[in-house]
């Protein structure tokens, strides 16, 4: 499966274990990200930090794993898709991740609830995406 991840399910990878990280990991699920998702990352290392009890190496050093978990797409590839983008959501954050949605065809692995509102890209929250996964694969599907 195929999916464009948001900034807030990686801040939950980060801040605690849970399904979130088996779904990152999985080999079943390929991510893609607009390449301005680690920048947002910086931009809240201090809150992070206080909530996970990390150091600031092992947050960075994670964050190096996620880079190569997550293919980052640059914003040259989807920019004739922001316009668009623009025209489904009020948040400004939002719009690349709901661009790069538009210009892949997959859906958005978000739990803001204001990208659901819109009705162009799928969106499925952590725990909808684990009942897809299991629907998928059966009850006894297993996070790998």
């Amino acid at each position: 499966m195929r999916l464009i991840i948001d900034a807030n399910p990686l801040f939950s990878a980060l801040i605690k274990e849970g399904y979130t990280v088996r779904i990152i990991v999985n080999a079943d699920i390929q991510l893609f990200a607009p390449e301005f998702l680690f920048d947002e990352f910086l931009e809240h290392e201090e809150e992070i930090l206080r909530k996970t009890k990390r150091t600031a190496q092992e947050l960075r050093d994670l964050l190096e794993n996620l880079r190569e978990v997550i293919h980052v797409v640059p914003r040259r590839e989807f920019e004739s898709f922001i316009e668009e983008a623009k025209k489904l959501t009020s948040d400004e954050d939002d719009v690349p991740y709901l661009a790069l949605a538009l210009k892949l065809g997959f859906p958005i692995w978000s739990n803001d609830k204001a990208l659901k509102r819109q009705d162009k890209v799928k969106v499925y929250s952590t725990e909808g995406l684990v009942e897809r996964l299991r629907k998928m694969q059966g009850q006894q599907y297993k996070f790998k």
